[in-house]
């Protein structure tokens, strides 16, 4: 799923990127770009580095060899948190605050969406009437789509989804494609891991090799 890439900006660039953990090399030398309107499969056996190359790419952990690049600038964490938007395994979530008190949490640190707001975004994602409940009365699919309201709040240009589509039913793997798909469609990217629900995707998706 892509846009023309002569004309889209490029927005992330990675060049000779590398990661070692105890002096072994995680991934890498690795070579990519990602322009705007584009959606990247970043595949790989396990213990390849799928989720450990988000978290770079997300500003948790440090590039060891190599450069990666934000806008055509070095990239710099403090500079762009804000326009880049991570959702791994943990969700983030605070167990004892609602999904409201959540997501107003999130939006008090990066901003909102032009004309979004928490209630609007629950009411989407699935979460009518579950507004005021302490997620953790939430069942596991519930939490899933509390996180993924984030999506829809934050003003956030590239997402980086670490198996977003995990304790989903059909529906909400649906769901996360039609945001996805939205997102790209209005100048966003993303790059996401996933164990084949992403062939629900619309369009074809751009490819990351890893290999362990």
């Amino acid at each position: 799923m892509t846009v023309t890439t002569l004309t889209a900006p490029l927005l992330l660039e990675a060049r000779a990127l590398s990661f070692y953990r105890q002096d072994e090399p995680v991934f890498g030398p690795l070579d990519f770009r990602l322009h705007a309107g584009e959606v990247a499969l970043v595949e790989g056996d396990n213990g390849s580095g799928k989720t450990t190359l988000l978290r770079v790419l997300a500003g948790l952990l440090h590039v060891d060899e190599g450069e990666l690049r934000w806008r055509g600038a070095p990239w710099q964490r403090d500079a762009y948190s804000g326009e880049i938007l991570f959702l791994g395994h943990h969700l983030g979530l605070k167990s004892d605050l609602s999904a409201r008190e959540n997501l107003a949490a999130a939006s008090g640190l990066y901003g909102t969406r032009d004309n979004s707001h928490p209630d609007g975004v629950l009411a989407q994602i699935g979460l009518a009437g579950y507004e005021d409940e302490p997620v953790r009365r939430l069942s596991a699919g519930q939490k899933k789509r509390a996180a993924l309201a984030r999506l829809l709040l934050l003003p956030a240009t590239l997402w980086l989804l670490d198996e977003p589509y995990a304790n989903l039913d059909r529906i909400g793997i649906e769901l996360v494609n039609r945001l996805v798909e939205q997102h790209a469609a209005r100048g966003g990217a993303a790059l996401i891991t996933s164990h084949g629900a992403v062939s629900f995707l619309s369009g074809e998706p751009k490819r990351i090799r890893l290999h362990a």
